[in-house]
């Protein structure tokens, strides 16, 4: 890597660190800058999910308390995750260079409108708490089944599936927003952990360009939880779907018009 090449996807990987801990949408940065430094795009986004990875656990780890709570059900979502995370995996190291680079702005279109419905999804929130109480209904059929679309989903590309999780689990009568987070961060972390092992063990990974987006993501996530708190968090996200917007517009632009 040149120095230029290191600098890019060091900054993009800080500004994902951050922005993960804030807002979400960390994918946006990180993953356009391995394809702008020539990464090829299974191996990009292979190596973008591994150096985000830590992050997942530890979000994961933070929220341990309240997960003490929902032993009952937990061991079904958490094997249909790890099924879908596999699948997903597998399904993204199947997948040629050239027809990812054809999914890849649907695929950041899908992730940009999902981030921009998350002010939806907190309504939605809202209204479920005002509902008499019931118990949550993630052992259904149902509920299982979108759980594993998502799993697949956040296994083949990620970028989005925190807000898809929420929604899901807020549908099935999850109510008080720290159980939803809870649950999210828990099994993102397993659909992240099986994916990443699915791609370091078909050798899909850019250790290099990798190893350089972990140190500054970690640092990035570090600053984004101290500092870029003081930021509204809605100019944060303004921000984040502009970004996802201007780039869904590129990559159309580069795939289907030149």
């Amino acid at each position: 890597m040149s120095a230029s090449e290191i600098l890019i996807i060091g900054l993009a990987a800080a500004m994902a660190g951050a922005m993960n801990s804030v807002a979400g949408g960390g994918t946006f940065f990180s993953f356009p800058a391995l394809l702008a430094v020539g990464v090829p795009p299974v191996v990009a986004n292979a190596s973008n999910a591994v150096a985000l990875w830590p992050a997942s656990l530890s979000s994961a780890w933070a929220y341990r308390k309240e997960l003490a709570r929902f032993r009952k059900g937990l061991a079904a979502l958490s094997f249909v995750a790890l099924v879908g995370g596999i699948a997903g995996g597998l399904l993204l190291l199947s997948t040629r260079d050239d027809t990812f680079s054809k999914l890849i702005p649907w695929l950041l279109l899908v992730a940009t409108v999902m981030f921009a419905g998350s002010g939806q999804i907190s309504a939605l929130l809202a209204r479920l708490r005002q509902r008499s109480d019931e118990s949550p209904s993630h052992g259904t059929v149902g509920g299982l089944l979108f759980q594993l679309g998502v799993s697949i989903y956040g296994g083949f590309f990620g970028a989005g599936m925190g807000i898809v999780m929420i929604a899901a689990l807020a549908i099935q009568g999850h109510r008080d927003i720290h159980d939803i987070n809870a649950l999210k961060n828990w099994l993102s972390a397993i659909i992240y952990s099986v994916a990443v092992v699915t791609f370091v063990v078909a050798g899909a990974v850019s250790w290099p360009h990798t190893l350089v987006m972990i140190i500054t993501a970690a640092i990035g996530g570090y600053w984004g939880a101290v500092g870029a708190r003081k930021v509204p968090a809605v100019w944060l996200r303004r921000f984040i779907i502009g970004v996802g917007s201007v780039l869904t517009v590129y990559y159309f632009y580069k795939t289907y018009l030149i």
